[in-house]
């Protein structure tokens, strides 16, 4: 995935809910929030908003009813379907499918992988990557983490080439939600291809960043989550090839999955199940999740993801070089600090723990970060190398494993609608933070590090 040129307009930040929003300090003060937690759940952007609220007096059954709205309802979501493979740049013959969210579409294609499909994936991947294979009577092999686009390539052509025989799967992310590293994705598929496998893309966090083009990247699945995406009503995508979710059984028994059924003389029913999207799409589908998704599709591709990039890019240097004027900080790579990379970058600050530091942003500043393994187990520990996090007033213990006293970090992320003032609010927090320490008593409280109030 190449970088964005140079000399592209840089664009003005896309109009989100939210922006505007008061929040109180624990001094008692109210500031405007500076969201930059992105990489979790991403506002809704106002365009997707309006599209919504436009709808949603017509709201109805969708493939169920004969009425207006059901008829109108029906159309919608067939054309989000559309929208959302525009927006891929899928094949003739790929299929959309609405999930719930990656996580979900992640677990739909393992339940469909023929039998003794051979999985391979790098332990780098986050969660919804990592889980959905074991426990279905599936082969899978974790790679241990790389430290360069290349080892990674190496690796994988090297695991493949002694896999043999059969059904293969390699699973990878397109952006780290940990680092915001971006990974070699068309190699990759090169590689799988050349040995017989096939590969899905996890592009939760690549997706609103950077155009996803199934057909240049050469993958057969992406999936995707609609809330990381500007769109927060509760939808995902799995989009691709065909052929093996088509002969699989349908991920949820039900009505819209089923063509007919029929009751058989020995009491049972025989089921004809739907091809193609309705197979897995069974109950009432999310017709506002969908159109939400399609929404910020648009929108996204409206305003240009060349000059979106540009003017991410411009908040990624200066996050960067802000944080390597604070010596205590120490940023988290794979592939070196200068390797290409989203929105979303990972850290710890020498002599605090990371849920402390977190909290503190929050209760004195109205900075909204994250801290802990985010949902990448076992990434964070290796970037880690094991090094616990100081002692200090509050942790989190319960993201630890036996042994260790506190292992997290914090994640600053950031996107499309973040204003240029809350990465300088960030860093100039941090900058105080470091120099003269948190003006509150902090302790832990249901797991998490809050503000201590009992004075």
């Amino acid at each position: 995935m190449s970088v964005v040129a140079r000399n592209v307009e840089v664009c003005q930040p896309l109009s989100v809910l939210g922006r505007d929003v008061e929040v109180p300090l624990v001094s008692g003060e109210k500031v405007t929030y500076a969201a930059l937690d992105y990489a979790a759940s991403a506002p809704a952007l106002q365009r997707v908003w309006d599209d919504v609220a436009a709808y949603a007096p017509y709201y109805g059954s969708v493939h169920r009813g004969a009425g207006y709205l059901s008829q109108l309802s029906t159309d919608l979501f067939e054309q989000s379907r559309a929208a959302v493979a525009d927006f891929l740049d899928l094949r003739e013959g790929d299929q959309v499918v609405f999930t719930r969210a990656t996580t979900d579409s992640l677990n739909l294609l393992a339940s469909a992988l023929p039998a003794g499909t051979r999985v391979f994936a790098f332990e780098t991947e986050h969660h919804a990557s990592l889980l959905p294979w074991p426990g279905r009577g599936l082969e899978v092999t974790y790679l241990r983490a790389p430290r360069s686009p290349e080892q990674a390539v190496a690796a994988l052509d090297a695991a493949l080439a002694a896999a043999g025989e059969g059904p293969k799967l390699f699973c990878v992310t397109g952006a780290s939600n940990v680092t915001g590293e971006i990974w070699p994705v068309a190699e990759l598929a090169e590689v799988s291809h050349r040995h017989g496998a096939r590969i899905v893309l996890d592009a939760a966090q690549l997706a609103p960043h950077h155009a996803v083009s199934v057909r240049e990247l050469d993958v057969d699945w992406v999936a995707f989550s609609g809330h990381k995406l500007y769109a927060p009503f509760g939808a995902g995508v799995l989009a691709g090839r065909a052929d093996w979710l088509d002969a699989a059984d349908p991920y949820l028994a039900g009505g819209g999955a089923s063509r007919t059924v029929a009751r058989e003389a020995d009491g049972s029913v025989a089921v004809d199940w739907h091809q193609g999207p309705a197979r897995h799409e069974a109950g009432s589908p999310n017709v506002i999740g969908a159109y939400a998704v399609a929404s910020a599709c648009r929108a996204l591709t409206e305003a240009g993801f060349e000059a979106l990039q540009a003017r991410e890019q411009q908040l990624v240097e200066r996050l960067r070089e802000g944080l390597a004027g604070i010596p205590q900080v120490r940023v988290l790579t794979l592939f070196g600090e200068d390797h290409p990379r989203v929105g979303v970058l990972s850290f710890v600050v020498q002599g605090w723990n990371s849920s402390h530091f977190s909290a503190a942003l929050s209760a004195e500043y109205g900075i909204g970060v994250r801290d802990g393994l985010f949902c990448a187990h076992p990434l964070v520990r290796t970037l880690l190398g094991g090094e616990e996090a100081a002692p200090s007033e509050c942790g989190a213990p319960e993201a630890s494993l036996p042994g260790e006293r506190s292992l997290n970090a914090i994640r600053v992320s950031f996107g499309a609608g973040t204003p240029d003032e809350h990465v300088d609010r960030f860093l100039a927090a941090v900058r105080e933070l470091v120099s003269e320490g948190a003006q509150w008593s902090y302790r832990t409280e249901g797991g998490r590090c809050v503000p201590d109030t009992r004075r």
